[in-house]
């Protein structure tokens, strides 16, 4: 059976809102009352929770539509919510590396500050297919006032990165997706490059790899300093624009 997902109530005065973000793609199993996607208006921003467990079998309206009060958002359906947990099970040869993976987690911009709306990714520090640990750094974001480190919301691997170096973001944007279930991997990742890591920090040479915040060497210039001249307090002895 097929239940719709429509705009609910916006607020007094109202009438209409933007398709912000969709937290749940097509396929995905959803269980009740968890959060499909985010609607803004002028006034508030707005979450849309599954009105049923289920499968979201059709997205209507995509990310940067405009719609109106109990305007039609997405479908989704109850019979066929089962279907993508087992279906995988049978080749095992081929759905061995999903169930070790297991559910995807989106990576999300951090709160930026007051008033700071947006931000640039200046740098990634894992790649796709990296395994990473629980509260390992992801990469990093620059404001106009502040670099703000993003860290992994879960153990896992990272599959997916939506906003490459140089993009924009704003402050609820996805940025990577990490597919969780993988923390032997994570763990067996983080051990193996941690002694290289460690013999190689008190290295000077190493310094010269370590890419420092555009914010952090505009400040340099202005004051007339070098990178040997200030102590980096970011990963890897990274120069940040506070030091």
């Amino acid at each position: 059976m097929a239940i719709e997902v429509r705009v609910p109530t916006l607020g007094e005065s109202v009438s209409e809102a933007t398709v912000a973000t969709w937290f749940k793609r097509p396929g995905d199993a959803v269980a009740a009352d968890e959060m499909l996607c985010e609607l803004e208006t002028d006034k508030v921003t707005v979450e849309v929770p599954a009105p049923a467990a289920g499968q979201l079998s059709e997205i209507v309206a995509p990310e940067g539509t405009t719609v109106g009060v109990n305007a039609l958002l997405a479908q989704i359906s109850q019979g066929a919510r089962t279907a993508p947990t087992q279906s995988p099970q049978q080749p095992a040869p081929q759905a061995a590396p999903k169930a070790e993976e297991g559910k995807m987690t989106d990576v999300m911009v951090p709160t930026l500050g007051e008033s700071v709306t947006e931000a640039t990714v200046s740098t990634w520090f894992k790649k796709v297919g990296d395994a990473v640990a629980v509260d390992e750094m992801l990469c990093e974001l620059e404001t106009d006032k502040v670099s703000v480190e993003v860290p992994s919301p879960v153990a896992g691997v990272l599959t997916e990165i939506l906003a490459p170096e140089g993009t924009t973001v704003d402050a609820k944007a996805r940025l990577a997706v990490v597919a969780e279930g993988a923390a032997a991997a994570a763990t067996a990742g983080a051990a193996a490059t941690a002694a290289p890591a460690a013999a190689a920090a008190p290295a000077p040479a190493a310094r010269a790899d370590v890419e420092d915040a555009p914010a952090a060497k505009k400040a340099m210039a202005e004051a007339g300093l070098s990178a040997t001249e200030v102590t980096g307090t970011g990963k890897d002895g990274r120069i940040m624009k506070e030091d």
